[in-house]
């Protein structure tokens, strides 16, 4: 039977890749410093260790997630207010 930590991790894998394509710094960029930290960990054998890095993974994707979604609110608005501070 296969580890269902493995399934997680390749989860978080593709969704930190899909995230990635609208990073600031280039889809590119994101890519190579994401494969670079997920092989820094591929040797962890312990499951709590393993728990922990997914976790800290979930909590970068969120910030993502927060990232884009202050970046189109911020357009959003340039787009239908008046700039204030003239």
């Amino acid at each position: 039977m296969a580890n269902p930590l493995r399934y997680e991790v390749l989860n978080l894998y593709k969704n930190l890749l899909y995230l990635g394509k609208e990073y600031p710094k280039g889809g590119n960029y994101f890519r190579i410093r994401l494969r670079a930290a997920f092989l820094k960990n591929k040797d962890e054998k312990d499951p709590e260790k393993i728990k922990q890095l997914i976790a800290r993974g979930e909590f970068v994707m969120k910030e993502l997630e927060a990232l884009y979604f202050l970046r189109k609110y911020r357009a959003l608005k340039q787009r239908y207010y008046e700039d204030d501070s003239k």
